[in-house]
């Protein structure tokens, strides 16, 4: 009906659509592509039926707005006359007919006029096709859509198109016979593909512009025009006849007095919305097996998606027929029949051409892995739920491959997706904590650190002369048992405060990792032999892996293990065990300490590594033995972590500490 070049029907308002895939499910061609975050209208696939528009709840989708060149016509001089598609009575039905006329005569056309009386000239030609032509099969040609769907998506049936024009072109040439070419004339109708036949470059529609009824009712509220400002007025001669019942499904049958024969299936009628598009996938497989097929892509134009009244269709359906029945109770037969043959001479023939849409598979292998992309790598995985809109997953995939669709229409494959997400988030938010957890102990380390360093310098030098007058008044009064043992008491004390600021300055010292490969397994054996073991504690030391080489410091890893080792001889008893598991892969090391001993209190795990908590005996432990170790590891880019149980009933009690580190570091780190 239409070729590329010509401005879009229906558009999307971005901003509104919620890409619910809503159109794409309702659209019988498949014209909605799924781009750049909405539901776009691909004008050259699109027949102009209005099912997105319809069933658009956010209204996203825009019909291409008529009324500023219908008021241009208007304005321009000419004779104007509109003509009034049959199903007008289910949009007006509050309004008496005569009153709609004074209204839109009101608007400033010369003539109203019904197209009621073109689909009487429409019906005869028809019936006389048939007559002449008794064994060609047809399809209808009144519904604009229809001719649109077949011309793009079953190029084979177009022989098939009855080549007859539509009522509203069949009006407008009586129209222009009666009262001469200038004559501007403007089609008021329930359908959007009507704006499209008007632009048809296979005839000559005669009309200048279409509105749907929607748009007429805007005009008429724009320009303040209501029934009660409004004289009553007649249709323009000449008047339609039965050809009023025209928008009802079989309402072509009816006016051209076609009866249905079910014996011989000579004509038929297909109704119910987007049902045409299996009965022409059917025909074009088998072959048109009816002499005339009518066909709507709406439940009969009374359903145009340019209707406004919301009643349904047996509501809509009573209106049309209780206009048409006391339109017959006035019906002068004998003044039809004279412009009935004074119009029957008239050239209503048309043509039509191949705009094929249809998509063409060429590389199978490429939809096979779109489908497997989605998650169906089986004929089973195929679910066809129609979800995304189309009624196989195979469909949405040949859609994909065309890029009219995505991957993420597909429901159960976004679900899989939205799982994947979801666990992938509460992984990261683990890891988040992890490394909050990390820093908040970092800062505490950094906080510790400054105190430390301004709490050992200043105790130091002091400390330092204490400790040295104590040593000399311990030898000058050596052989004092009164003085001995109170000085022998000072001389220790004094000893342990020296190491615990040893301690503080180590701790707050920012000391570089001199790093070199080193054998971990070395670094462990040096750990065990550095700390005292007077339990006779067993210790086992148990390799993992065959690369026991790392870019370490190996002093200060020493210094880390016989850390660990040390804390473990003393959570467990002399029958306790301890265990050293050295492990890792190509990138990271990890070495396990494992003790079966007491355990660490569940709120004190968090605790264990900040500067002075300690869970040993006054006098066992200066608290600072983790602290220390914990910054190390951080130097080594490396982690710590810490399991334990402490509950029998849980299972063995016991403590693991796992330190990891790579094994090789980018050169300048230190």
């Amino acid at each position: 009906m239409r070729d590329s070049s010509n401005i879009p029907l229906i558009t999307t308002l971005g901003e509104r659509c919620r890409i619910c895939y809503t159109c794409v499910r309702e659209c019988p061609a498949k014209a909605i592509r799924i781009a750049n975050g909405r539901a776009e209208v691909i004008s050259e696939r699109c027949i102009g039926c209005g099912n997105c528009v319809r069933v658009c709840s956010q209204k996203a989708k825009q019909v291409i707005d008529s009324k500023p060149k219908v008021y241009n016509i208007l304005k321009s001089g000419c004779q104007t006359a509109a003509i009034l598609a049959p199903s007008f009575p289910a949009e007006f039905d509050s309004i008496d007919w005569q009153k709609l006329v004074g209204m839109i005569r009101k608007l400033g056309f010369n003539y109203v006029n019904e197209v009621g009386f073109g689909a009487d000239l429409v019906a005869h030609k028809y019936r006389k096709l048939l007559e002449e032509n008794p064994d060609s099969n047809y399809i209808a040609t009144s519904c604009p859509a229809i001719i649109a769907y077949v011309e793009r998506y079953h190029p084979n049936l177009v022989e098939h198109l009855a080549p007859i024009v539509s009522p509203m072109v069949a009006t407008a040439k009586v129209l222009r016979k009666m009262h001469g070419d200038d004559l501007k004339i403007v089609f008021v109708g329930p359908c959007i593909a009507k704006k499209g036949e008007i632009a048809s470059v296979n005839m000559v529609s005669e009309v200048a512009a279409g509105l749907t009824f929607i748009e007429l009712r805007e005009m008429l509220a724009e320009q303040n025009i209501t029934p009660e400002n409004s004289q009553d007025s007649s249709f323009d001669e000449p008047f339609a006849g039965i050809g009023a019942i025209f928008p009802i499904s079989g309402g072509l049958f009816q006016t051209a007095d076609i009866r249905e024969d079910l014996i011989k299936g000579n004509v038929g009628t297909v109704e119910s919305g987007n049902s045409f598009v299996e009965v022409f996938r059917e025909f074009d497989e088998t072959g048109l097996n009816v002499q005339l097929l009518e066909s709507l892509a709406c439940n009969g134009c009374i359903m145009g998606p340019g209707v406004s009244n919301t009643k349904p269709l047996f509501s809509r359906k009573a209106s049309v027929s209780k206009y048409v029945q006391g339109k017959m109770k006035k019906f002068d037969q004998k003044k039809w029949d004279k412009y009935l043959e004074q119009f029957n001479g008239l050239d209503l023939l048309r043509k039509f051409a191949v705009y094929d849409q249809r998509i063409q598979i060429t590389q199978e292998e490429e939809i096979e892995q779109i489908l497997k992309r989605m998650g169906k790598n089986t004929p089973a995985d195929e679910l066809n739920c129609g979800a995304c809109g189309y009624p196989t997953c195979r469909q949405h995939a040949i859609a994909i491959w065309k890029g009219l669709a995505e991957s993420e229409m597909c429901l159960p494959y976004s679900i899989e997706q939205l799982h994947k997400t979801v666990d992938d988030l509460a992984q990261s938010n683990t890891q988040l904590a992890s490394t909050q957890e990390a820093l908040m102990q970092s800062e505490k380390l950094a906080s510790m650190g400054q105190l430390a360093a301004g709490v050992a310098h200043e105790i130091n030098n002091p400390l330092g002369v204490v400790l040295m007058y104590a040593n000399l008044l311990l030898e000058k009064y050596e052989k004092d048992p009164a003085l001995k043992d109170d000085l022998k008491l000072i001389a220790e004390q004094a000893d342990r405060c020296k190491k615990i600021v040893g301690g503080l300055l180590n701790f707050a010292r920012k000391n570089k990792a001199i790093l070199q490969p080193t054998n971990i397994c070395d670094i462990v054996d040096k750990a065990i032999q550095a700390i005292p073991n007077g339990k006779g504690v067993e210790i086992k030391v148990e390799t993992q892996t065959k690369d026991t080489i790392a870019e370490v410091d190996g002093d200060q890893m020493s210094q880390v293990f016989s850390n660990l080792v040390s804390n473990a001889i003393a959570a467990v008893d002399k029958s306790g065990l301890i265990k050293i598991v050295i492990g890792g892969d190509d990138k990271r090391m990890n070495v396990k300490v494992v003790d079966n001993g007491t355990g660490i209190a569940k709120e004190n795990v968090s605790k264990i590594f900040d500067p002075f908590f300690t869970t040993k005996q006054i006098g066992e432990g200066t608290g600072l033995g983790l602290a220390v170790a914990y910054g190390i590891i951080k130097m080594h880019r490396g982690d710590i972590q810490v399991e334990s149980n402490v509950d029998l009933s849980k299972g063995p009690t016991g403590s693991t500490f796992t330190v990891s580190f790579p094994r090789k570091h980018i050169i300048g780190y230190q």
